[in-house]
């Protein structure tokens, strides 16, 4: 929820995909919600139309992905490496 209201120009502006998010409690359960909610913010996906796709195809009982913090360099010999710059 601090995500939508954090995105928003006015905080108000989320107000209605947050309580949307509650009332999927009531369809989906609270721990499936949660667990929706756990997915959308490690994709980045914070919008009230992100869960409800997760909690429809039943993604919130798959494993997590692995976030890749950063991107391996490709081996080429035209690409320098940190040496070059010091």
């Amino acid at each position: 929820m601090e995500e939508i209201l954090a995105s928003r120009p006015h905080p108000e502006q989320g107000f209605r995909s947050a309580l949307g998010i509650i009332r999927l409690a009531d369809r989906y359960g609270t721990d499936r919600t949660e667990a929706a909610c756990e997915r959308a913010l490690a994709l980045r996906s914070f919008s009230y139309r992100s869960v409800e796709s997760i909690l429809k195809h039943s993604l919130d009982r798959q494993p997590l992905p692995e976030v890749q913090t950063s991107r391996p360099h490709p081996r080429h010999r035209n690409v320098r490496g940190a040496h070059y710059y010091r």
